[in-house]
């Protein structure tokens, strides 16, 4: 099986451990374990439950309490409608793996994580791209969509909020979607990694597993909750499909770790503080992102209503891999090229990391686009 190479991580790579000012990051800034700990209110009594884990392989599917613990963010899911895998990541390519078949039609919005187009096409499946365009704030058409639809459409790929430009969706225009996936009797995956993290009111939106009795949610603990390390998502969905799903994933997983699923429940047992704290840094952050935009006549974007990163549109005769690596080299500030999203003449900004990094690296880009301007000019 050949694939394409995944154009963001290989950037994230390649330099993330060489910057100063990372304004790549897509995760709300990380929690320490000692955070964790101290949100628990329990600190000493957790470490001395910790101590006295068995690291036996755990519960192959997820342990009962995390399970549990995940359905209660969906209106319409219990824990056996929970199954725990290796991240969002390893939730999406256990979808595909199961689903996708040679010659079926799998439709996918663009700009999107890569993985919703490049597996299905390595399977051997027709990939057919939704363009989000700029004057549509980066949402679907559901009419374009349904022009895409054929005889052989098997899954409909979305993302919700989406990354990279921060865009969502609606109840109402998840529904038109919906009808258009339910009139193609075809599965609706919606990375909804990001959810969570709305600009307004409890930072939730509705999951697709709860608006279809095809939708299947994928999310993790990565973005919303800041604990990436624990690489621990999982998929939402129809019990009958997860069973399948399970079959896949004996070859790839067994479990995800006793420390992953225990921590992750203590997380999720405290998500009010640890989405409190978040909110904060989310809203704040943007605030400084938005001024700082209105501020560069040589940068726009559609303001992002949920997520942690934006699209920067520059006005600058330069591709933006060219623009980052310079960037880089000058003044040490990370961005990701649209190039690495198939989004050439946008840079991807994440801020949502902590707020002196997005403090102290944006006059730095604004030193930057002063200079390169004069120069071409």
């Amino acid at each position: 099986m050949k694939i394409r190479p995944f154009g963001v991580e290989q950037w994230m790579n390649d330099w993330e451990n060489n910057c100063k000012y990372n304004l790549a990051e897509t995760c709300v800034e990380s929690l320490t374990m000692q955070q964790l700990l101290d949100m628990t209110g329990k600190p000493r009594e957790v470490l001395d439950d910790m101590l006295n884990i068995k690291m036996t392989y755990g519960h192959i599917t997820g342990s009962q309490r995390l399970r549990q613990l995940i359905s209660e963010q969906y209106s319409k899911q219990s824990a056996e409608n929970i199954l725990i895998t290796h991240g969002a990541i390893g939730a999406n390519a256990l979808i595909y793996e199961t689903l996708v078949e040679p010659g079926d039609t799998i439709i996918s919005v663009l700009p999107t994580y890569q993985q919703h187009y490049s597996i299905p096409a390595s399977y051997g499946a027709n990939v057919k791209i939704l363009a989000l365009r700029e004057e549509n704030n980066f949402l679907p058409n559901p009419e374009e969509l349904k022009s895409l639809i054929d005889d052989k459409t098997k899954l409909i790929a979305i993302n919700n909020p989406n990354n990279p430009s921060g865009s969502l969706m609606d109840e109402t225009l998840l529904k038109e979607i919906v009808e258009v996936a339910r009139a193609a009797d075809a599965w609706l995956l919606c990375d909804e990694v990001y959810r969570g993290t709305n600009q307004e009111g409890d930072g939730y939106g509705p999951a697709i597993a709860d608006l279809y009795e095809k939708g299947i949610s994928t999310a993790s603990m990565s973005k919303s909750y800041s604990l990436a390390g624990l690489r621990l998502g999982w998929i939402a969905g129809p019990h009958s499909l997860l069973k399948e799903v399970e079959i896949h994933r004996d070859y790839t997983t067994i479990s995800v770790g006793v420390l992953d699923d225990y921590f992750a429940s203590l997380a999720l047992e405290n998500r009010d503080k640890i989405l409190a704290r978040n909110h904060k840094i989310l809203r704040d952050n943007l605030q400084m992102l938005d001024a700082w935009v209105n501020s560069e006549p040589l940068i726009s974007y559609v303001r992002p209503r949920a997520g942690t990163t934006a699209l920067l549109k520059y006005e600058l005769p330069i591709s933006s891999r060219e623009f980052c690596i310079r960037l880089l080299e000058r003044y040490g500030v990370m961005f990701t090229p649209g190039e690495a999203m198939d989004m050439e003449g946008y840079v991807r900004i994440g801020f949502a990391n902590n707020r002196e990094v997005l403090k102290q690296g944006l006059p730095l880009v604004s030193r930057f686009i002063k200079k390169l301007a004069e120069d071409i000019s």
